[in-house]
């Protein structure tokens, strides 16, 4: 997320419904009277303003509102938590480029360009509310709208979700019976990759909901797919020194229509071998299911035996010989190790 992007979501939380902005701009809507307010006041504001009044009175929902009834913009302080001043005439430089074609909207962006400040505007005619930040617009949508949108998205997430363990469950078989290939790890990365966006999207929901979005956000948490920490665990498995930078994380840079291209995602995680070139885990996160194993003896174990596929063939006399198993955790990852690969081998691939 890019700082423009960024900021934008904060802004949205404080108009979140109930927030005392947010009660302010319904106001302003309900009374049809349309409004521009600035977020702050700087000496680029001060030089492109004329007229108005000075107030510098604490803000409250009712004051904005009857003082939208008067022209000109009324300017806020970065926290707009104080009415600084009202009716003003704000000037930016008409050379600026624009895509609105109101004149408030018009005037909103280019202050929001000439300023770097957060610009709000009202429209009377459209009922609608919209943010500007230098060059980009944000529209801030009716609560039921945003709610709609959070619904479908969590849906969505549930899906891929789900998707991504039945693809999790198919790698852990070819992982035993040693047959992954590039093509598998880009598969998870896309998916991956997808559930990552709909968490952040569905959370900015939930951000712009405010309290209205508790019961979204529980049930945000509820879905969590830890797909950090799986990727984090992938990348060690499979880190190849093709690419000096081999990780998930370079799937954010990717387009969404670039997304499913699976030759596009490989070459984005970091790897330079076709799609069908055979790549063999360490075992990372196999290991990573035996509960109280501690990082350094799974270290020493992919070290000793190679990767995953000589930890499965050992015996439990030669998983003790590895400095810190021992007799119990031997026994406890043969055991374990050895159901992982009774249930795969009974897993169809499709």
């Amino acid at each position: 997320m890019n700082e423009i992007d960024a900021r934008a979501r904060e802004i949205k939380a404080d108009l979140a419904p109930g927030t005392p902005l947010r009660a302010g701009l319904e106001r302003i809507l309900s009374g049809r009277t349309g409004a521009l307010l600035v977020l702050g006041s700087t000496d680029a504001v001060r030089a492109i303003s004329s007229g108005g009044f000075l107030l510098d009175e604490p803000f409250s929902p009712t004051a904005l509102r009857e003082l939208a009834k008067m022209d000109g913009a009324i300017i806020l302080s970065a926290a707009a938590d104080r009415i600084l001043a009202a009716a003003v005439q704000l000037m930016p430089d008409p050379s600026l480029p624009t895509v609105e074609t109101g004149t408030r909207h018009r005037t909103a962006e280019r202050v929001a360009q000439q300023t770097g400040l957060p610009v709000i505007t009202v429209s009377a005619s459209m009922n609608t509310i919209a943010i500007f930040l230098a060059n980009r617009r944000f529209p801030v949508d009716a609560p039921h709208a945003i709610l709609d949108r959070a619904n479908l998205a969590l849906q969505t997430l549930e899906r891929y979700r789900t998707r991504l363990q039945q693809l999790l469950v198919r790698l852990s078989t070819l992982e035993v019976q040693d047959q992954v290939t590039v093509h598998e790890i880009a598969l998870i990365g896309q998916r991956l990759e997808m559930v990552r966006r709909l968490e952040i999207e569905t959370a900015d929901y939930v951000t712009e909901l405010g309290g209205d979005g508790r019961l979204i956000g529980l049930q945000l948490v509820e879905v969590d797919s830890g797909v950090g920490a799986l990727a984090e665990l992938l990348a060690t498995d499979y880190a190849t020194d093709e690419h000096e930078t081999f990780g998930f994380g370079h799937l954010a840079e990717l387009k969404d229509a670039d997304l499913i291209d699976t030759a596009l995602v490989a070459r984005a995680i970091g790897f330079r071998s076709p799609l069908d070139a055979h790549i063999a885990p360490r075992g990372y996160r196999q290991l990573a299911g035996i509960q109280r194993l501690p990082s350094s003896v799974v270290e020493r174990l992919i070290n000793h035996f190679g990767g995953l596929q000589g930890i499965l063939g050992a015996t439990t006399g030669e998983l003790r010989e590895v400095e810190g198993v021992g007799d119990h955790r031997a026994r406890l990852i043969r055991d374990l190790l050895t159901q992982v690969a009774e249930s795969m081998f009974s897993q169809p691939l499709d």
